[in-house]
């Protein structure tokens, strides 16, 4: 039934009833901006794809529910719109290819940095198809089976995705110790 619902908010959307656009931008923007930002580690990359992703929503308005969630569908086409930013600014497409290095060294700067930076940093060092999936399921909270989804992979790819990334990550911030505030135990 939420579907229904949802299909039948973003019809009213694309038809220019402003209630329901403001209604669908004010559940999914700071979701969906989160998670373009994770996956491209730009403030003004992340807020171009999430504009790009509710003008083609109204837009183009190919919702289905029986397809997916809305959700789902938002993240598949921010998803989408960071890999298309990807492939404008780089010739290879990593999004193809996981054998990348694991075997960079973490970066001395990110050490001292505050626990988000860190994080951050660590993310965008891992390829794009597993910081995706460590994005999506740890800071989205999505299902194995609605990152799948989105990301167009079966669920035994997303966890292997989501198993290489939480090891790469704790590689990455083995060395990191976040800072003790005094009178916290």
């Amino acid at each position: 039934m939420r579907g229904n619902q949802e299909q039948r908010q973003v019809a009213r959307a694309a038809a220019g009833d402003e209630r329901a656009f403001r209604s669908l931008f004010d559940q999914h923007h700071e979701a969906l901006f989160r998670f373009a930002y994770r996956l491209t580690g730009s403030t003004d990359a992340a807020e171009d794809i999430t504009q790009e992703c509710f003008l083609r929503l109204i837009e183009q308005a190919r919702f289905d529910p029986a397809l997916g969630s809305l959700r789902q569908y938002l993240c598949g086409t921010v998803r989408n719109l960071a890999r298309q930013r990807w492939q404008a600014a780089h010739r290879e497409d990593p999004w193809e290819d996981e054998s990348q290095d694991d075997s960079r060294p973490l970066p001395d700067a990110m050490i001292a940095a505050e626990v988000s930076d860190a994080v951050q940093a660590a993310l965008d060092l891992l390829p794009p198809l597993q910081r995706e999936a460590v994005v999506l399921f740890e800071f989205e909270e999505l299902s194995l089976e609605e990152i799948a989804a989105v990301a167009g992979a079966d669920v035994g790819t997303v966890k292997s995705r989501l198993h290489r990334a939480r090891e790469r990550l704790r590689r990455l911030l083995a060395g990191y110790r976040a800072p003790v505030r005094k009178g916290v135990a």
